[in-house]
């Protein structure tokens, strides 16, 4: 018996994400990446307009990791962003 429902109510089960789940980051292998577009975003208000080569850096570190699937980044948003963001890959020195 269930509290605060019906007993004949069937449990929900909800669906899974449309790209899946992926999983966390617990190495901190791309977290300079998300450390500089925290830092880009704070510096510009909050305006991710300013930051999103940051975006398309991070997101690349994790496919690259293979902490999320690889996919084409124009199927993610950045078709405007082209391999301009290599230059500025926070790992290098």
């Amino acid at each position: 018996m269930g509290f605060g429902r019906t007993p004949n109510v069937e449990s929900f089960s909800g669906s899974p994400p449309l790209f899946g789940s992926f999983p966390l980051d617990h190495q901190g292998e791309c977290k300079d990446f998300m450390k500089e577009y925290v830092k880009c975003l704070k510096e510009n208000k909050n305006n991710n307009g300013k930051c999103r080569h940051l975006s398309r850096a991070y997101l690349q570190c994790r496919m690259d990791k293979g902490l999320m699937d690889k996919n084409n980044m124009d199927n993610l948003g950045f078709a405007d962003l082209k391999d301009k963001d290599k230059n500025n890959d926070p790992n290098k020195k």
